[in-house]
């Protein structure tokens, strides 16, 4: 308990997210704590600049459309938004804002990381407060692109949707694994156009072989383009309006496959089906 009580005393004071960090690193302390609130534990995460995944989606950030980043936990999506700030801002030099919640794009402490290039980083001072400065950023702060970790909740939807509006390009990560999921996710399927149930005549129903109550696709996506991160270097990239009206008509739809090779390589396979 020595040791314990020795490195929260040199962490100081937890935030409201239960974590803390060590200022100009990228490492990220979690608490662990019994049911009375007392810390028990700590979790600590080890954070590492990593630049050779930006290189897999290099020609999106060029073509300056939004794109959706999704990915089990630990899979590198917060990296991976590290590098892609520094190549927006420092390579294409666009005014690029982090909404950082919990300092982990930027690092902790006031002065971020130099991973993330020119960009400036907004901190967030409790977790639901991520939509307020999402807002924030587009209102006070002139972005061509804002970047954001870990969109989970209505209100940081309707933020998106509302920036994306303002034709400012948005990069974010949400937890899930396949686009379905974001389909499925009544709280997330706004950011790719949201649904509504449509009633189709008899004969259109018999002429698509199915039910007359149909889901489709209610609005343009808020973003177009929706990567499944399905492992570190082996990802699948959906033009988000054409392959969700495929999945919604219940057919298998024609994806890019971006993968690094043994020789370290990007290798792009276009139009082809994946499960």
């Amino acid at each position: 308990m020595e040791e314990l009580e020795y490195a929260q005393n040199a962490i100081g004071e937890l935030g409201g997210d239960n974590r803390s960090g060590i200022a100009g690193t990228l490492h990220r302390i979690s608490a662990i704590r019994n049911k009375n609130g007392k810390v028990v534990g700590l979790t600590c995460r080890v954070g590492r600049p990593a630049t050779e995944t930006v290189d897999m989606v290099r020609d999106l950030l060029e073509y300056g459309k939004s794109i959706l980043f999704l990915g089990r936990p630990g899979i590198g999506k917060t990296t991976l938004l590290r590098g892609i700030s520094r190549v927006l801002s420092v390579e294409l030099r666009k005014r690029v804002v982090i909404v950082d919640t919990s300092n982990e794009i930027g690092g902790y402490g006031d002065i971020p990381h130099p991973e993330i290039g020119t960009a400036r980083r907004l901190q967030v001072p409790e977790p639901w407060m991520q939509h307020k400065v999402m807002i924030e950023a587009v209102q006070n702060h002139m972005p061509e692109v804002i970047i954001v970790d870990e969109i989970g909740t209505e209100a940081e939807v309707r933020a998106c949707r509302t920036i994306a509006q303002r034709g400012v390009m948005l990069i974010a990560s949400a937890h899930g694994i396949k686009l379905n999921n974001i389909i499925k996710n009544p709280l997330l399927s706004d950011l790719i156009g949201g649904l509504k149930t449509v009633i189709l005549s008899d004969q259109e129903a018999k002429a698509r072989n199915c039910k007359k109550s149909i889901l489709e696709r209610r609005a343009s996506p808020t973003f177009p383009f929706v990567i499944e991160m399905r492992e570190r270097q082996y990802w699948v990239a959906h033009r988000t309006d054409k392959n969700v009206d495929e999945l919604l008509y219940g057919k298998k739809p024609l994806v890019e496959v971006r993968r690094i090779d043994k020789q370290f390589k990007v290798v792009i396979e276009r139009w082809r089906t994946e499960d």
